[in-house]
């Protein structure tokens, strides 16, 4: 007699996702522009301008990727954090962690295909972004949303998580990398300037209700508060593309700022990101680490992204756990 498995929760962890190779940039980019929850919901446009803003913007970003190794180390990064997920999950019940990503293989739907290929009860859907904007934790479960409409998996029960910023786990992960990085380049933290920057999105998403803002304000307010740091702590927001007003003040601006105060000792935390990509290995720590030196600023350093943080692989486990328990 054949024994089957025992049904499993599925644990979905969703990211941005990253070209692959240099090649893939374009097509990245493309997928990227053609989110309607991004750009828009007119999809007579849609495609084409996605065609437009991506072969205009492939070359300048296909710089950035060679000087960051040629491809976003995105993927293997989630898989990590994916792999120490499932670990620490074993010892409450059946649960199987899959990865996707938005914008690149494996893509949603091809991930949930494979879900469905086994015995699942629940599936637990947690984007991998602590603060909730429409551009990021909206649009991925959207999309998620759509396919699972699309491929009829009605009976199955989905636990979706919106947010996360304020978890204790997530705040004592952000206070130990910022720690981590004070402690090893013998600075002071209370003297040291703490410079948070978060990914900017444009304005109008704030005036239409988002609160990625606010969650980012009250994360900061935390981990600041943890610290005990006072009046040596600032945040700004990175990344702008287009003619849009953005999220300010920008990293650079800040910096500029920093700078002409006579400020010399500078950390910069990435606060949006759980995983290096493009924004920390490429923006953070070639871009703004050349402008930083630009203005003066002769001491400037980056706090590590959370990566295998074993107090964010806590977090998410006592996430997924509340869902578990008062979701089946």
């Amino acid at each position: 007699m054949t024994e089957h498995p025992p049904p499993s929760t599925a644990i979905l962890l969703i990211n941005l996702g990253g070209p692959d190779s240099l090649d893939s940039v374009r097509p990245f980019l493309c997928n990227l522009f053609s989110d309607p929850d991004i750009m828009g919901q007119n999809r007579l446009l849609l495609k084409p301008l996605a065609w437009f803003i991506s072969r205009k913007r492939a070359p300048a970003v296909q710089k950035y990727y060679t000087l960051i190794g040629g491809k976003s180390p995105l993927l293997e990064l989630t898989r990590q954090q994916g792999n120490a997920l499932n670990k620490v999950l074993a010892p409450h019940g059946h649960f199987k962690v899959f990865v996707a990503m938005r914008y690149w293989h494996p893509m949603i739907e091809e991930v949930v295909e494979e879900i469905l290929t086994s015995p699942v009860r629940q599936v637990i859907v947690l984007p991998l972004y602590p603060h909730y904007s429409a551009t990021t934790t909206g649009s991925s479960l959207n999309e998620f949303n759509r396919v699972w409409q699309r491929l009829g998996a009605d009976k199955i029960k989905v636990n979706p998580i919106r947010e996360w910023y304020d978890h204790p786990a997530y705040i004592r992960a952000m206070c130990d990398t910022i720690q981590q990085c004070v402690d090893s380049h013998k600075l002071d933290i209370e003297s040291a300037r703490i410079v948070f920057s978060a990914h900017g999105i444009p304005l109008k998403f704030i005036e239409q209700g988002d609160p990625y803002a606010q969650q980012i304000e009250r994360s900061v307010e935390l981990i600041a508060g943890e610290l005990g740091l006072r009046e040596n702590y600032h945040l700004c927001y990175q990344s702008r593309v287009g003619p849009l007003k953005w999220l300010g003040p920008s990293t650079e601006e800040l910096l500029k700022e920093l700078a002409a105060k006579k400020v010399r000792d500078v950390v910069l935390v990435p606060i949006s990101f759980v995983s290096d990509h493009v924004e920390t290995l490429y923006e953070m720590d070639i871009l703004y680490r050349e402008k930083a030196v630009e203005y003066g600023i002769s001491n400037f350093y980056r706090a590590p992204a959370l990566n295998n943080s074993p107090f964010l692989i806590e977090a998410l486990k006592e996430l997924v756990l509340q869902q578990y328990s008062g979701g089946i």
